[in-house]
């Protein structure tokens, strides 16, 4: 059964990280997420580890701000993180290149 909140992912995401995609990488993303489910998640990767916390990072790498609905789709699969992002329901801050790698690193996710 996949998830369906923004929390039961956020809390799924450390056991679905592709340690060797993410073994050479220390990324902090900050997602900013609004709506009937919003919430602020930090999500640190480093030495192909991740963890996952609630709350704002004061220097995140990368910020992701969208509505958790969305947030969920775009996890789920069933809304691409290009197609939100051009059409402006997702939008980046900071690093564009490391929001651009998320999927290579949860490849099981969507």
């Amino acid at each position: 059964m996949k998830p369906t909140t923004v929390k039961e992912f956020f809390q799924l995401l450390p056991s679905q990280l592709d340690s060797a995609a993410a073994e050479d990488l220390e990324a902090i993303y900050q997602f900013d997420l609004s709506g009937a489910q919003g919430g602020q998640y930090i999500l640190s990767i480093r030495e192909g580890a991740c963890q996952v916390t609630e709350g704002t990072h004061a220097d995140p790498h990368v910020v992701l701000s969208m509505a958790g609905e969305d947030c969920v789709k775009v996890l789920n699969g069933q809304l691409s993180g290009t197609v939100a992002a051009m059409s402006g329901r997702l939008k980046v801050s900071g690093d564009l290149g490391l929001a651009m790698q998320l999927k290579a690193l949860f490849p099981t996710l969507g």
